[in-house]
């Protein structure tokens, strides 16, 4: 089953916010980068919620659209996890992690795509 990249993202987005992910942001890059057509960046506030917010963006893709990352980095770690889905990037970062690299800044000339926590209303 094919899914669409974006679909793919909201479903990520949505499987950070389940995990109470803070700042979910979500970056068309297509016309700026040949590396993906979105990135997901988000945080959690400890290795334990990282890793959460990683295992859930796993389980949604699988159990939602049949795929698995190709790669995945620093799940161990948990200061700064990514899931390469090759469409789509997830970035998982802790809070001190995602200023220090400021990634938002780096893609910044990608299209944001507004993403509205149920947890903030």
């Amino acid at each position: 089953m094919f899914m669409d990249s974006e679909v793919l993202a909201v479903l990520a987005a949505e499987a950070c916010d389940d995990k109470k992910a803070r700042d979910i942001q979500l970056i068309k890059i297509d016309e700026v980068s040949s590396i993906a057509e979105w990135i997901l960046i988000t945080e959690g506030l400890s290795d334990v919620q990282v890793r959460a917010i990683v295992n859930a963006v796993e389980d949604r893709l699988k159990g939602e659209a049949n795929v698995s990352p190709i790669r995945k980095e620093g799940v161990n770690e948990a200061k700064w996890a990514l899931l390469d889905y090759g469409d789509l990037i997830v970035n998982v970062l802790q809070p001190s992690q995602r200023k220090y690299y400021e990634l938002e800044a780096f893609w910044s000339n990608g299209k944001i795509r507004k993403f509205i926590s149920k947890n903030s209303i």
